[in-house]
């Protein structure tokens, strides 16, 4: 068998399209993911965990975490076997490692820690308002803490502590996800569509460029630096940071520091800018929710910060409006995400003819196939059979979207084994040399020096003056 075919790329398409084609099973009435262990916000711990198909409830929580993890410990231990990795010591550690992200992952759902202002449940007067997401970083700062204080545990975890795997997994599964929320957005009206679309492209265009010249010329970043931070403050944080370092082949550690980053200042986005909206564009409410699916970084983030945009503007739950203003948002950010794929192509091209060229000159499409990320292959599949079947029968959407919801599962899964396992291996002394202070301050300039008022102006140019919604204002 070909040495590139037994690549972590290839084994991540394989391990994706599984979880994906077990979830195409709701279409024919059966739920063979139901079983997987939802984590939902929680003030009592008891309540974390739950299967995430009411269908399964009597396996309750720890029952589905149980099924959960013996899944993936099968599927990955095959997996180490394709890699030619022991799948005996790998069993092992990966079990060890999956308790300890897990629980960073359970515990960064915390109610205090988690809740989003709109959504905080009876009782909860205060929280941080990071949102599930903050299992990403307590995940890492997990895994940082035991690379760092004790190196030796660190490195026996090495061989069940494979990134690279796990994030492209994630992707792989998240294309799905995307494609089905594609599909029922765009069914939806394509007014918005259209304006979403072309407002994505624009922001592409001034965004990426503006934040890697700054990175590279005023804070004298390297391109390996510079290019995912681009990516992640531009385009959609997480995602996009990663994809870009695979096809500028960045050290892991890179694209996840700056993940984090953008998981923290999303919160502050999300905190800050719909009162801000509502302040500035009293009368532009579609304005003002096309601005958050363009500033706010995250997904999780950017839905919130829709919501309570919308109930800025609408405080009556039931105006008809609110709808109209969330779907802006969530049209504008699922089509940033789409853009992934495109994104990775353009940058593995660039890179292979223009930054690092070898010999000869010409478009060298040889180093362009061997640096493009083949992972993003798998995305791109995804996304685009479960986008065409929901375009072509718009009833079974509804079907398709309980399934990818259950395989968005094992995509968060899979992100939070990628940020422990990144934390594992990261010396964070060389990486404060490297300047991951100034890393922040490129954040911080370029978010609120630039890109939430190019937003700003993005989204009045194509979002002034359409009503939200039907009769809306």
């Amino acid at each position: 068998m070909k040495s590139w075919f037994r690549s972590e790329d290839v084994l991540a398409v394989l391990l994706g399209l599984l979880v994906v084609a077990l979830s195409l099973s709701t279409l024919a009435g059966v739920n063979l993911l139901g079983w997987s262990v939802s984590v939902k916000e929680w003030a009592d711990v008891s309540k974390a965990m739950s299967p995430s198909s009411p269908a399964f409830a009597s396996l309750t929580g720890p029952g589905a975490l149980a099924a959960t993890f013996a899944f993936l410990l099968v599927v990955l231990s095959a997996g180490a076997a394709f890699l030619g990795v022991k799948p005996g010591p790998f069993a092992v550690r990966f079990a060890v490692l999956f308790v300890l992200a897990f629980a960073c992952w359970i515990a960064g759902h915390n109610s205090y820690i988690a809740a989003t202002p709109n959504k905080r449940q009876p009782g909860i007067d205060f929280s941080l308002g990071l949102t599930g997401e903050a299992g990403y970083l307590l995940a890492l700062v997990g895994g940082l803490l035991i690379g760092n204080l004790s190196p030796r545990a660190a490195s026996w975890f090495k061989d069940a502590a494979r990134s690279e795997l796990f994030i492209k997994t994630g992707i792989v599964i998240y294309g799905a996800v995307l494609g089905a929320k594609a599909a029922e957005e765009s069914g939806r009206t394509s007014a918005i569509l259209f304006r979403g679309l072309a407002a994505i492209i624009e922001a592409y265009l001034i965004y990426w460029a503006l934040v890697y010249l700054i990175a590279r010329k005023v804070f004298g970043f390297s391109r390996e630096w510079a290019a995912p931070l681009a990516s992640g403050i531009s385009i959609c944080g997480v995602t996009a940071a990663i994809t870009t370092g695979a096809a500028i082949r960045a050290r892991p550690v890179v694209p996840v520091m700056v993940s984090s980053l953008v998981v923290v200042f999303a919160v502050i986005e999300m905190l800050v800018l719909p009162g801000l909206a509502h302040y500035l564009l009293p009368n532009d409410p579609m304005v003002a929710a096309g601005w958050m699916g363009l500033a706010v970084k995250t997904d999780g983030a950017a839905f919130s910060s829709g919501e309570i945009t919308a109930a800025y503007f609408y405080p009556d739950a039931d105006d008809p409006a609110r709808k109209w203003m969330a779907l802006t948002t969530t049209t504008v950010k699922v089509f940033i995400d789409v853009f992934i794929g495109v994104w990775a192509v353009i940058l593995s091209a660039v890179w292979s003819w223009k930054i690092e060229p070898r010999e000869g000159g010409g478009l060298p499409l040889r180093e362009i196939w061997s640096r493009f990320p083949k992972f993003v292959f798998g995305y791109a599949l995804t996304f685009g059979a479960f986008f065409v079947i929901g375009w072509l029968q718009p009833a079974l959407i509804p079907d398709l979207k309980k399934g990818t919801d259950q395989a968005d599962v094992f995509r968060r899964v899979f992100f939070v084994l990628t940020f422990f396992s990144i934390g594992l291996a990261t010396n964070v002394r060389r990486l404060w040399a490297e300047g991951l202070g100034r890393l922040a301050l490129v954040y911080v300039v370029s978010l609120f020096g630039f890109v939430i008022w190019i937003g700003l102006a993005i989204s009045w140019l194509f979002f002034h003056g359409v009503p939200a919604g039907p009769g809306g204002k």
